[in-house]
């Protein structure tokens, strides 16, 4: 039996910034029904991949396909695709609710999105959704940015660092959600620097470091090996060293 072929598969990819290669020559791939976590010390080059994968950034090198379709800026398959990487725009003086309008209607689709009451439920924003975005915590912000991910309903998504912001109970309930939107059949990836987060959370691991491949595989199965997880904890505290 030949192996399921891969929702977002990642070929030899690179990316420079002037003389720092951000991305090198890194290649990965995760499938349907997956939570795979891109795992890597601050300014290992994950959210450099991730621009990559969603068309907002364009590689040196190598490519992206998303379902067997080759990425780009504005690629048709994007819009199976929910993505947090920053967060958009949103406008401060305008309503939580009438910013995803307006995030909506720039698709050129009628309101409303198919998963918007499913979104908005797991942003936990109540009431605060008809207030204006300038008097949003950090947390709520981030909270808006997830149901803009979320409410499209999507089959794959890719998620820089979305705990950012949120509190406990929050990204508990993030959890399970993913965890239920990965047992129908999407495929999901995030990012996160946080080895304890990337437990709780994932099925599989890539491991990044330098723009490079690590590690990859089954979460069980890559974190069993000791010796990787010791590797990124050095990774991490040389990180935080060499930054002070």
């Amino acid at each position: 039996m030949s192996a399921p072929a891969a929702t977002i598969q990642v070929d030899d990819l690179s990316k420079r910034y002037g003389r720092h290669r951000a991305v090198d020559h890194f290649s990965f791939a995760v499938e349907a029904g997956q939570i795979c976590a891109l795992l890597g010390p601050n300014g290992a080059g994950k959210t450099s991949t991730m621009r990559m994968l969603v068309g907002l950034s364009t590689p040196d090198g190598g490519g992206v396909r998303i379902a067997g379709d080759p990425v780009g800026l504005g690629a048709p398959v994007l819009r199976r695709v929910g993505v947090l990487i920053d967060g958009p725009a949103f406008i401060p003086h305008l309503t939580g609710m009438r910013n995803l309008k307006l995030l909506w209607s720039a698709a050129r689709r009628t309101w409303p999105p198919p998963a918007v009451d499913e979104a908005l439920h797991l942003a936990g924003l109540g009431a605060a959704i008809d207030r204006k975005v300038k008097s949003y915590s950090m947390g709520m912000k981030q909270r808006l940015v997830l149901a803009q991910a979320l409410m499209r309903g999507p089959d794959v998504l890719v998620l820089d660092e979305p705990a950012n912001g949120l509190d406990p109970a929050e990204v508990r309930a993030l959890r399970e959600h993913l965890a239920a939107m990965a047992n129908a059949g999407a495929t999901i990836l995030i990012s996160s620097h946080q080895l304890a987060e990337v437990q709780q959370l994932a099925t599989h691991i890539v491991v990044m470091n330098r723009g490079r491949l690590v590690s990859s595989g089954p979460l069980a199965t890559v974190l069993a090996n000791q010796s990787l997880e010791d590797a990124y904890l050095a990774m991490t505290e040389g990180h935080d060293h060499a930054r002070r």
